[in-house]
């Protein structure tokens, strides 16, 4: 088979398997799957479509980014294609068997999610030790990992309440809150804008992360900055708990650097032209639409990374 003809072959497979679609019925099908892994299950099943070595490395590409441009925040699904990517790079290196290639490949892609489980459970057991009994622990938004963690800490005997910031504008502490309500743990929702307020009754911070960037800092749920400025603020321990696949290979030096950043934020409106007369739900649609799902927390202000890598600092 010629270059050109195995070439359209991979293009016709692509166009026929949408990674999109795939990687929204993982999320869909099990609701404790990360974004990561969800990305990663996506590419292996692109693998399984993909017929000939030629382009095999574009296709994955592709795909990949076109998982990235499907979603608005696509940190946390970067870390876990990039990844996979890395590995796929040192594995078909100098490989003239395809078919050998290919399998291997899948059957790493499904080792790799079938440890995902596992790396949280530890990440459970190592953190348990920075939750202490009758302790007041002040967590924002949700994070499955962070879940885990609290509920393995209850399961340990130790008593402790929790608040929850609401985290607008997706309002995920109501859900975090009940959970940890329908697990026997005391748990209240708070504005975003009352941390300041509760801060002096919390014992310690735990925060789940979208990444950890390279300089050990966080990207996260939009408040998570200033929820750890506060912190800081009034001298209590700030935790980030993590997957080490959620590492990401970003250097960001400000808010503006991150890739979800939006420059209509930083901009006012024309008051010539300012449409007074827009009914609430329009402005409110376009406030959302300008603002932020994510920020960034400088590693200045994280006291600890808990991670199945181990316990970390930030500068590790």
């Amino acid at each position: 088979m010629s270059q050109s003809v195995e070439s359209v072959v991979v293009s016709v497979v692509a166009e026929q398997f949408d990674i999109v679609t795939c990687y929204q019925k993982f999320l869909k099908d099990d609701p404790d799957l990360s974004m990561p892994i969800a990305a990663i299950e996506s590419l292996v099943e692109l693998i399984k479509h993909t017929t000939t070595l030629t382009e095999f490395m574009e296709s994955l590409k592709d795909a990949s980014q076109k998982l990235k441009s499907s979603v608005k925040n696509s940190i946390s699904l970067s870390a876990g294609a990039d990844l996979f990517l890395r590995f796929v790079t040192r594995t078909s290196h100098d490989v003239t068997n395809f078919e050998a290639c290919r399998e291997h490949l899948i059957n790493s892609g499904k080792v790799l999610v079938e440890k995902a489980a596992a790396v949280r459970e530890k990440i459970g057991d190592l953190g348990v030790q920075f939750i202490k009994d009758d302790a007041t622990i002040l967590i924002h938004s949700y994070s499955r990992v962070v879940m885990l963690l609290l509920q393995r800490a209850a399961a340990c005997k130790k008593r402790f309440k929790v608040y929850v910031t609401e985290s607008r504008p997706l309002s995920l502490g109501i859900r975090a809150a009940k959970v940890l309500c329908k697990a026997g743990i005391p748990a209240t929702v708070i504005y975003d804008t009352a941390v300041g307020y509760i801060i002096d009754k919390v014992d310690a911070v735990f925060v789940g992360a979208e990444g950890v960037v390279e300089n050990g800092g966080l990207i996260n749920a939009i408040g998570t900055y200033q929820l750890a400025v506060v912190a800081k603020a009034a001298n209590k321990p700030f935790y980030a708990v993590i997957e080490s696949y959620k590492f990401v290979r970003l250097f960001p030096l400000n808010q503006y650097d991150l890739p979800t950043h939006t420059p209509d934020l930083l901009t006012f409106p024309d008051l010539e032209h300012h449409n007074t007369e827009s009914s609430e739900d329009e402005v409110i649609g376009n406030y959302e639409a300008i603002n932020p799902t994510v920020d960034y927390t400088p590693p200045d202000y994280i006291t600890l990374l808990c991670t199945d890598l181990g316990v970390l600092t930030p500068s590790g």
